[in-house]
């Protein structure tokens, strides 16, 4: 059995040798293939001006399950819950899904609800609104204008100057502090 084996391993041995003196030198390295995955796209690095469009699938690769539920589903946060919803540090709110400043906290004004709440975005055209008639009541939905995530309701019993109230999920937001921005951080 042994002199079987060694054999065996000979004329392996004496294969592999014919071979590499047929083919000549062993050919160098393949470069590495490309992976067929697509890479992860990550929709902060879109330029500003440049609307979102991303599939289900690639939101839910870049989100947390949180997140994703919240502007991608149309959740809700429970009230009192949500990290900003009694936060006042001075900075701005962009989305959580592409980045866009959306509000100020300037803006930001104790509304009693337990969710975030805001009388007017950072600027003209960074949220849209349409008609929600979910739960069995007509209320009005706004979503960021550059990648169309749910970030809350805004009702018209909020403080002047606007009367509105932006009433927002906390996980639909990101908190930059003021000292970032004025350190040239991400504004």
């Amino acid at each position: 059995m042994k002199i079987r084996v060694f054999l065996m391993f000979i004329a392996l041995l004496a294969g592999a040798t014919v071979l590499t003196i047929y083919m000549g030198e062993p050919a160098a390295e393949a470069p590495p293939r490309r992976s067929k995955e697509k890479r992860m796209i990550d929709p902060w690095t879109i330029p500003m001006g440049r609307k979102v469009d991303l599939s289900r699938k690639e939101w839910k690769e870049f989100l947390s399950p949180e997140v994703f539920y919240i502007t991608r589903e149309k959740g809700t946060e429970r009230a009192f819950s949500g990290k900003y919803a009694e936060f006042f540090e001075p900075g701005v709110y962009k989305c959580a899904c592409c980045g866009i400043p959306l509000f100020s906290s300037k803006a930001k004004f104790d509304s009693g609800s337990g969710w975030p709440s805001f009388w007017k975005p950072v600027e003209e055209g960074r949220v849209a609104a349409e008609s929600d008639r979910s739960l069995m009541m007509v209320r009005t939905e706004v979503h960021c204008a550059r990648c169309s995530a749910h970030l809350g309701h805004v009702f018209e019993d909020g403080p002047p100057p606007t009367g509105l109230r932006y009433c927002l999920n906390s996980p639909a937001l990101v908190f930059i502090p003021s000292s970032v921005q004025d350190a040239g951080g991400p504004g």
